[in-house]
């Protein structure tokens, strides 16, 4: 488990419990930052140059790492810019399926345009809610976060492809931001028509990069505007009309889809069974914990499917007295959200334990 921790110094002075908000920067990362933009200050355009073959390289690093062909990956600087951009590429009056308090990020957007919007209830019912949502409102699309942002409640990849089987004509878009990093995926059999995500959480990728994910459902029900002289540039965006160049139109910043790249080749490094597997062992321990001391709500606590992100009952004042003792969570909803990554450990959950003496 040590090796999973090496590199993130920032470890040494904190018990980090916030990935949910802020990632780590890797020491990888950061070594190749420092070197990039040391070529950058020495060589300028003539690192340039070489831009659209390092951005194939992230465009096929993603494809690999998440099994999607990389003439469907598009990068782009944030989840919110890649989810705006679909939106308006969507028809207005379009019919869009939310849930009710997910990620502002995700709700906001849809309900300030000219669609019609309903919702399905995020409780104990969710997943019926969703599927009599879809009966009832025959929406044309349904954009959702695949793990709650607040609670951490997880919508499964077999609900998912439910859904798809049952409603293929509905188009699905998932947020993957509180998701993508912490195990393996694959979108071609995932169901997920869109798949969208940042990269500063859980993929510990700096911020400032994020991709997105198409099946080859989608061409053809989009109409995206965004154009520029980006969207013309490098290997798989060759034609004038191309969908995939029309979400990147312009100029990007090889700082930081580098980055991405660097934080891929760590994941692919350490491999998704340790990840997964130190993540699984931690949030089965918490969970029992806080489930026992009457910590989290009833209903989310008996959920079958969950992630290491958990909202307890707590104050400011607890929030602040964690502080104190160098435990980094964030105060969200009603709570205090606790958000566990593979580098994290035992006995950083036993030292939160005992200082909120459970």
């Amino acid at each position: 488990m040590d090796n999973l921790r090496k590199g993130f110094p920032v470890l040494q002075q904190y018990t980090y419990f916030n990935t949910a908000a802020c990632g780590l920067l890797p020491e990888k990362v950061w070594e190749f930052r420092q070197d990039h933009d040391m070529d950058f200050f020495l060589k300028a355009s003539v690192l340039k140059e070489k831009m659209g073959e390092m951005l194939t390289g992230v465009r096929e690093s993603i494809g690999s790492l998440y099994h999607c062909a990389p003439n469907r990956v598009a990068l782009i600087p944030n989840f919110s810019y890649g989810f705006n951009s679909i939106l308006g590429g969507i028809d207005s009056g379009s019919k869009i399926l939310l849930i009710k308090d997910d990620y502002p990020s995700i709700n906001w957007p849809v309900e300030s345009r000219d669609f019609q919007v309903c919702y399905a209830n995020l409780d104990k019912d969710l997943e019926n809610n969703i599927l009599e949502a879809i009966k009832k409102n025959k929406p044309n699309i349904f954009a959702f976060s695949i793990v709650q942002y607040i609670n951490g409640v997880q919508l499964s990849s077999n609900f998912i492809n439910d859904i798809k089987q049952q409603f293929p004509d509905l188009l699905l878009i998932g947020d993957g931001t509180q998701y993508f990093g912490t195990e393996a995926y694959d979108f071609e059999s995932s169901g997920l028509d869109i798949a969208i995500s940042s990269c500063y959480k859980w993929m510990n990728a700096g911020y400032g990069n994020g991709f997105m994910l198409f099946s080859d459902r989608v061409e053809g029900r989009l109409n995206p505007k965004h154009l520029g002289f980006g969207s013309l540039q490098g290997k798989y965006k060759e034609h004038e009309g191309n969908f995939l160049g029309k979400f990147e139109p312009g100029h990007y910043d090889t700082l930081n889809f580098g980055s991405l790249k660097t934080a891929i080749e760590i994941i692919q490094k350490i491999g998704w069974d340790p990840i997964e597997g130190q993540i699984s062992k931690l949030k089965l321990i918490a969970r029992e914990r806080f489930k026992s001391a009457g910590l989290l709500e009833k209903w989310v606590a008996e959920r079958e499917i969950y992630s290491s992100l958990f909202n307890i009952a707590g104050d400011e004042k607890l929030f602040h007295k964690l502080r104190s003792e160098d435990i980094i969570t964030s105060m969200r909803g009603n709570g205090i959200r606790i958000s566990l990554h593979y580098f994290n450990s035992e006995k950083e959950l036993n030292k939160l334990f005992a200082v909120l003496g459970i």
